[in-house]
């Protein structure tokens, strides 16, 4: 097998006959291989063609062809075949790769018209076109190329003549070729077939479920739908059940923090926040804090609107808002099952906030989610929402802001020095800072994953003496200045250390607080 640090390219250089040659795309030993092998053939044996030099034919395989394939290799090429050992994972991604399996290819395939296209049938000639293997094909090829290029959405927006189709890759939407107009409606109707929603309905939004296996994996898919005046939208969010669960420090908190983060969540009672945007991966934090702390001696239990990962030993719920189960209700319910822990998703109102600090202040170690733009800015959320300050004060133990940068490739960074104008906008430090360029490892994008920066604030006396005079965020943060590290100097420090890019930083934090 592969080791998970090799590329494929790596992988079948090393020893394979053609290599030296190279076996990139544009290598003629390679495209020579893929004229001669059918991308179907080499799909159904679960084989890749690598190169063809002297006479031979290799070609990458998971375990041995059986002899009756290689023969039928020997006898469409007419070449001999040498085989080698490659992931099976590894060898999907290259047939995709190489043959361009891809939606692009298909959209191309299908012409600027598509089919006949759905304008002026019926409902019920609609959803015949939805099963059709056209339509079927393409959507399935639509949702795969997603997941290979780790994408955590697609966005599907009907236009007057057009539709756009977009992927969200590390955070950020990149555009896509689009399938015909005339099979939008079409496409639209085999996703909600596949979500189990109602196609008869178009002018109201709806949400549906779709569950796939996706090379082993389980992966779930929110889908969502929204009228407008071309058309229905569709987004479709992307998540993976089997993903390793991470710890703290691999999401990107440095030692000291990852330290005091676990001094404020292990404590037997309490209330611990993490804040940001929608999309900032504050859920995928308390789910690390979650699996961190846990022992059998505790017992765990969380509500989740939906649950996003499966969590060994934790009792997961996921609220039902059209059935009257909501987080209040949910919570006042967990908390007569005798936890240690509680995760709530999301504080939403005033009512979930009460139950929660209440919890808190009885004997639970309460954790959950706030919209807000910092660690600060929770306390006077939770003030606004008509929570006492005083309740703030005496549950409330810590908050963890966070945002969500690009990692830069580590094959195509370069130094760079800051430009004039960034230094000018924003304080940084002299010393060497790094930005992407892009290669065939990234894509040409420069980026490749993201990791988190962040800023930790413990609630210490006389934080939670402010909180009681009601004081205003900013104040909270000047009583603190000096003494922690906000997501400006997280993000100054990543960018210094070759994990990230300036432009990163500008981009996520050039809303925030910089001083």
């Amino acid at each position: 097998m592969p080791d998970s640090n090799t590329t494929l390219v790596e992988e079948l250089s090393n020893g394979v006959p053609g290599a030296a040659h190279g076996v990139g795309i544009a290598s003629p030993a390679l495209q020579e291989a893929l004229k001669l092998v059918p991308a179907d053939f080499a799909k159904r044996h679960s084989f890749l063609p690598v190169s063809v030099e002297n006479g031979v034919l290799a070609v990458a395989t998971r375990t041995p062809l059986d002899p009756a394939v290689v023969e039928d290799l020997r006898l469409m090429t007419g070449l001999e075949v040498s085989e080698r050992s490659l992931g099976s994972t590894d060898i999907e991604d290259g047939i995709a790769e190489r043959y361009q399996i891809t939606v692009e290819r298909m959209i191309g395939d299908l012409g600027p018209d598509g089919t006949a296209g759905t304008e002026g049938k019926n409902l019920h000639d609609i959803e015949v076109m939805a099963n059709e293997p056209t339509v079927v094909n393409l959507v399935n090829v639509v949702i795969a190329t997603a997941l290979r290029e780790r994408a955590s959405d697609i966005h599907l927006i009907p236009f007057e003549s057009a539709v756009q189709l977009r992927y969200r890759i590390d955070g950020l939407l990149q555009e896509k070729q689009p399938p015909p107009k005339p099979l939008h409606a079409a496409i639209v109707s085999r996703i909600k077939i596949m979500a189990e929603m109602n196609i008869a309905e178009r002018f109201l939004p709806q949400d549906g479920h779709i569950q796939i296996n996706n090379r082993g994996a389980r992966v779930d898919i929110r889908v969502g739908t929204l009228p407008t005046i071309h058309g229905e939208s569709v987004v479709m969010r992307l998540l993976e059940k089997d993903t390793r669960m991470h710890r703290p420090q691999d999401l990107g908190l440095d030692p000291e923090r990852a330290t005091l983060l676990r001094h404020l969540t292990e404590k037997p009672h309490g209330l611990f926040l993490a804040t940001g945007p929608t999309g900032s991966g504050k859920t995928t934090t308390l789910y690390a804090i979650l699996q961190a702390s846990y022992t059998t001696t505790k017992k765990i239990i969380t509500i989740e609107d939906p649950v996003e990962y499966e969590l060994h030993g934790v009792a997961q719920i996921p609220v039902k808002p059209g059935r009257g189960f909501s987080f209040a209700t949910g919570l006042r319910a967990i908390l007569r099952q005798d936890p240690n822990v509680v995760m709530v998703g999301e504080i939403r109102d005033a009512e979930t906030a009460e139950i929660a600090i209440r919890a808190a202040l009885t004997g639970h170690q309460v954790l959950s989610t706030l919209h807000t733009n910092d660690a600060a800015g929770a306390v006077t959320r939770l003030v606004d929402m008509g929570i006492e300050p005083f309740l703030v004060a005496s549950s409330l133990d810590g908050v963890l802001a966070q945002r969500l940068v690009r990692r830069l490739c580590p094959a195509c960074r370069r130094v760079t020095a800051p430009s004039a104008a960034v230094r000018e906008k924003f304080p940084i430090p002299e010393g060497e800072y790094w930005t992407a360029t892009g290669c065939d490892e990234c894509r040409g994008i420069g980026y490749r994953g993201r990791v988190g920066i962040f800023e930790l604030l413990e609630i210490i006396p006389d934080l939670r003496e402010l909180i009681l005079q009601r004081r205003s965020s900013a104040e909270l943060k000047a009583r603190v200045r000096g003494k922690m590290t906000t997501l400006f100097d997280d993000g100054i420090r990543k960018a210094g250390a070759g994990v990230t890019s300036l432009e990163e930083i500008v981009r996520v934090c050039s809303g925030d607080d910089t001083e």
